[in-house]
């Protein structure tokens, strides 16, 4: 036992890592910082209202044996945003990798948004404004060696429906913007990567919802992702195996972009 407790302890990754995930209270954003937290990370992570909800995931975090903390901010506004960045380097010391997970999908067609451009100017600011922020508060910290990754949509890429052209815009921004993060931050040792999830079961988007059947059809593997697999793909940008991958999309969508 002694043995296999010293093997699992050399098999993490991440230790000595201060990671922060924004939107980490649920969903694919608690996947994403438990699945660190179990590579050996501190974790911070940040949400808008949740609050009881993001004190539980950093309960649940600890009980891993890491450091943990839970930070409110709303990062449609880029100053908060930034904020959050420097509370977590107050309070852990140091950041070595940023998740920009949180985001919201608003849809209608182009001739249905009459009247609803406060949803999709907020869709805007926490999708783009809210990275922006985060990412250039963290440039300022992050050291050779450091992460950022952000959590966009296989949407960016094709956009197979009607009424997805806000959203998907929103998540084709973030693209560009980390290609030329990539070029900006090479020079430090720092990498910058997508993740373009596909359908993911979430409790805002289950898998027995009423699209869902759709999707599935759609999906070459038939299902939708957990938010695990999405986790997977995070922990492999973040740990040492990705050194070299930078400025790139890694699309988890089990073949629906296919």
């Amino acid at each position: 036992m002694a043995a296999n407790a010293i093997c699992t302890g050399m098999a993490k990754k991440l230790t000595g890592k201060v990671a922060l995930v924004t939107g980490g209270s649920r969903g694919i954003g608690a996947a994403i910082a438990n699945r660190l937290a179990e590579e050996g990370a501190d974790v911070a992570i940040g949400y808008s209202a949740s609050a009881a909800k993001a004190e539980e995931v950093a309960q649940q975090l600890k009980l891993k044996g890491v450091r943990a903390e839970a930070f409110q901010a709303d990062q449609a506004d880029s100053a908060q945003a930034a904020a959050l960045v420097d509370k977590t380097v107050k309070a852990f010391g140091r950041l070595d990798i940023l998740v920009n997970n949180a985001g919201v999908a608003v849809g209608g067609a182009v001739t249905e948004t009459a009247g609803r451009e406060a949803e999709f100017a907020r869709q805007y600011d926490i999708n783009v404004g809210g990275v922006v922020a985060a990412v250039r508060a963290a440039a300022a910290h992050l050291p050779a060696g450091g992460r950022i990754i952000t959590i966009g949509s296989s949407l960016g890429a094709l956009v197979p429906y009607a009424g997805l052209a806000d959203y998907s815009g929103t998540k084709a921004a973030v693209v560009g913007y980390s290609r030329g993060w990539a070029r900006d931050l090479g020079p430090k040792g720092i990498t910058v990567n997508v993740v373009q999830p596909g359908a993911t079961a979430t409790d805002m988007n289950p898998d027995n919802g009423p699209f869902a059947e759709a999707l599935k059809a759609h999906t070459a593997l038939g299902r939708f992702a957990q938010p695990e697999e999405i986790a997977a793909a995070v922990a492999f940008l973040a740990s040492p195996d990705a050194s070299y991958i930078t400025g790139t999309t890694l699309t988890v969508d089990g073949g629906h972009n296919a």
